[in-house]
């Protein structure tokens, strides 16, 4: 367990410092609105920090105002403390305001737990408002102690999901036309907190302590570097290699990168649903899709 922690704290230590990409350093109000319940949203003295708080009435959302095809999306969190089982803190991006049937969606969700007990994040991934592919892990720090950075980096080829720079997801295309990956919607970008104690802290056993309330979520150092979406007609095409991000060295994981992958394979995840044969007698298409190719 030494060992493994001292690992943990080593890898955290490299990613957490290395150079910032694309960051913004424009205002809340000139990236993000709010999506409901004004009152339940603050900001620090200087504007550079956003709290969002959940209590029995209801929790709140802000979102970009601009759409993305493609890139590099960035933020960083200080999830709520203590016992916070029911509550989830979501960081996502999606193509429609709303949970609209049609959607295409990347999801970071955060399940709140009793004091104590590890804090599990949730990742998945809609295309035409079909989910089911979730995948859990734990987390290597204490993500209501400090901030943490949480990334989408999206392009045609793979959508890979990192945490303090460590790739923890990678979600790969196979180059044809299908029914697995969101590559054709221009999605906006989310964060919202709210109440799930009907399923998201031991299947909905541990119900949320009122009594804690007001729950608090804390973001910062929005970076985004990405193919803004125009109408009529969008500049984002499939490939746009004069961006990092798109170009071939992005298609697939660094070695070290690989690295630092298998290490959260082996340590951190709790749920696969391409190893749930109970749920899947026969897996999703893209459950054969290798990550390190």
């Amino acid at each position: 367990m030494a060992s493994l922690l001292f690992i943990a704290a080593l890898i955290s230590a490299i990613c957490s410092s290395s150079e910032a990409v694309g960051t913004s350093q424009t205002s809340f109000d000139d990236n993000f609105s709010i999506m409901w319940s004004e009152e339940h949203f603050k900001t620090s003295e200087d504007g550079q920090t956003w709290f969002l708080s959940l209590d029995k009435e209801t929790g709140c959302g802000f979102q970009t105002k601009q759409r993305y095809r493609f890139g590099w999306f960035s933020m960083k969190l200080k999830l709520v403390g203590g016992d916070s089982a029911g509550v989830v803190t979501a960081y996502y991006m999606c193509s429609e305001n709303g949970a609209g049937p049609e959607r295409d969606e990347l999801d970071f969700e955060f399940l709140g737990n009793r004091s104590g007990q590890p804090y599990l994040i949730q990742t998945n991934v809609y295309k035409n408002g079909v989910g089911n592919r979730e995948m859990r892990h734990m987390l290597w720090f204490d993500p209501t102690e400090d901030f943490h950075s949480y990334s989408f980096q999206w392009n045609d080829h793979q959508i890979v999901f990192y945490v303090d720079r460590v790739p923890i997801r990678v979600y790969k295309n196979n180059g044809e036309k299908n029914n697995f990956f969101p590559n054709e919607k221009p999605m906006y970008l989310f964060s919202s907190i709210w109440n799930a104690d009907d399923w998201a802290t031991r299947g909905g056993l541990e119900k949320t302590n009122w009594k804690k309330a007001p729950f608090v979520s804390a973001y910062k150092d929005f970076s985004v570097d990405g193919c803004q979406w125009e109408d009529p007609y969008p500049t984002c095409v499939s490939t746009t290699t004069k961006n990092w991000w798109d170009q071939y060295e992005a298609w697939h994981l660094s070695d070290s990168q690989k690295m630092d992958y298998a290490w959260v394979q082996r340590n951190l995840v709790i749920y696969d649903y391409c190893k749930d044969y109970e749920r899947f007698p026969k897996l999703p298409v893209e459950c054969s899709l290798s990550p390190w190719e």
